[in-house]
């Protein structure tokens, strides 16, 4: 008798590659916390990058490949390549953050970095899932290791808030993610983003009603991952509560795989949907950047301010999606590799002003902070610019082919309010650069020691920063590349 072998152990192999280079870093992680003597923060970051790039090579090795896997629940084309080399670069340099942060406030580096790989392999599924179910996977073992991470410092008592609201808030929301899942599968009869695209263009609208309702409580879902108001309130706790080093990576990580699924979501299986869902999103673009921003200039607290930042953001990522088509996909994916690599720069300066056991965040910590360390002010001042969307920068860049898409597909308005948005966020972004240069800091200056691998990730995050706003031409074209076989 001739057993069948399964189509993936046949031909689909290779696609694991990623998968189980992190899957394998983690279990070692995990493995070293039973050695008799703990693995310090150096060791275990190590096998974390290790992990990290074993997993970009075997991506890398296979990125001209185009085909659907696992009977076709996921899709190896050039999205799938594009956000997961940019989640793991995103995950690299938050190791290299963390690695000097967890020793000095004295958390399990092993546990940690294993946590981090696991959020990692949750935003890898979601980009690359072809299927509801294999989204709905990938962003519950994302958000259930940012709940735990976010709670990490288990002592602190404004940590574990955070944890619990960020939890709450976020099961409220799987729960309508996993309702609106449930309603397009009985109306669609399938989960896969192809067949929905199929049944939406043979039917008429009207006579699938269950279909509209689930589309728009898929939408809540993802608004509430991304951040998007009025569905943003666990963020500023969350990123206050949490470890810096937590916060840099779950504001750039989870925003970039959220809004990639959205993407994908949008442009492969609800293009015929766009007369319903664009208004519900440009309302919410016009919201959430306003929302963002008008709330960011009240803040005394950088991390808090960063927060509010990272919601006007997403409003800003939320008009390339109304703009739509190709030009709007591709301008959300440069603008998404541009914001995580500024933002990590800027939560990474933070991180390396924390203490044992305290957070310097506040506007007067940077009081004179350009004098005492001119990288770290020229660093920040940089990064601060560039989120202000100030020429010659990369966020400069993200904002103009973002407004340029919309403008193109006739946003006018919207592009006004964007563009009104932007300057109003130059405001409190200059709040912390006059700080760092023009205020005399209050007592005696808290020396700052910084390890090597914090000096690699803030290089690397601020050449990438300047270098985007000269030379945008071949992070665009990758971004063009990859939104192609979505359309």
């Amino acid at each position: 008798m001739t057993v069948p072998v399964p189509a993936f152990l046949a031909a689909d192999w290779w696609a694991l590659g990623p998968v189980m280079a992190l899957t394998a870093g983690l279990l070692l992680l995990l493995l070293l916390e039973f050695l008799p003597e703990r693995p310090g923060g150096a060791r275990s970051a190590l096998v974390a990058l290790a992990a990290l790039g074993a997993s970009a090579w075997s991506v890398w090795r296979v990125r001209d490949v185009r085909r659907e896997i696992f009977d076709g629940m996921f899709a190896h084309d050039g999205f799938t390549v594009f956000f997961t080399l940019l989640v793991l670069g995103i995950a690299a340099v938050a190791v290299l953050i963390a690695w000097d942060y967890v020793r000095r406030t004295r958390l399990h580096a092993a546990e940690y970095q294993a946590l981090l790989l696991a959020a990692t392999l949750g935003m890898i599924v979601m980009a690359a899932s072809n299927d509801l179910i294999g989204i709905f996977l990938g962003l519950e073992l994302m958000s259930i290791a940012l709940y735990i991470m976010v709670g990490f410092r288990r002592n602190l008592l404004e940590s574990n808030e955070a944890s619990l609201k960020y939890f709450l808030l976020g099961a409220f929301a799987s729960g309508f993610l996993l309702y609106g899942i449930a309603l397009v599968y009985g109306a669609t009869g399938s989960t896969q983003l192809r067949a929905i695209a199929a049944f939406v263009a043979d039917s008429p609208l009207l006579s699938s009603p269950l279909l509209v309702v689930g589309a728009l409580l898929i939408l809540v879902g993802f608004a509430f991952k991304v951040a998007a108001v009025p569905f943003h309130m666990w963020t500023p706790d969350a990123y206050e509560g949490a470890p810096v080093s937590v916060t840099a990576f779950m504001s750039a990580g989870a925003k970039v795989a959220a809004f990639a699924a959205l993407v994908r979501v949008a442009l492969s299986a609800l293009t015929e949907l766009q007369a319903d869902w664009r208004p519900i999103l440009t309302a919410l673009a016009v919201i959430t950047m306003t929302v963002g921003n008008v709330t960011a200039l009240v803040q005394t607290n950088v991390k808090r301010m960063l927060a509010y930042s990272s919601i006007a953001h997403a409003g800003y990522l939320l008009v390339a999606l109304v703009a739509g088509g190709a030009q709007g996909a591709a301008a959300a994916a440069f603008y998404l590799a541009v914001y995580a690599f500024m933002n990590l720069g800027a939560f990474g300066i933070l991180a390396i002003m924390g203490q044992a056991r305290e957070e310097r965040v506040h506007l007067a910590d940077f009081a004179g902070l350009g004098f005492r360390h001119p990288f770290l002010g020229l660093a920040m001042t940089v990064f601060l610019v560039s989120l202000g969307g100030i020429p010659p920068t990369a966020g400069f860049m993200g904002k103009v082919y973002v407004f340029g898409a919309a403008l193109d597909a006739g946003h006018i308005p919207l592009v006004v309010v964007g563009v009104l948005n932007s300057v109003v966020s130059v405001f409190y972004y200059l709040r912390v650069t006059v700080a760092m240069y023009m205020e005399e800091p209050k007592g005696e200056p808290v020396a700052l020691s910084w390890a090597l691998p914090s000096r690699i990730a803030l290089a690397a995050t601020l050449v990438l920063t300047l270098w985007w706003g000269v030379q945008a031409s071949d992070l665009l074209a990758a971004a063009e590349r990859s939104v192609r076989g979505l359309l």
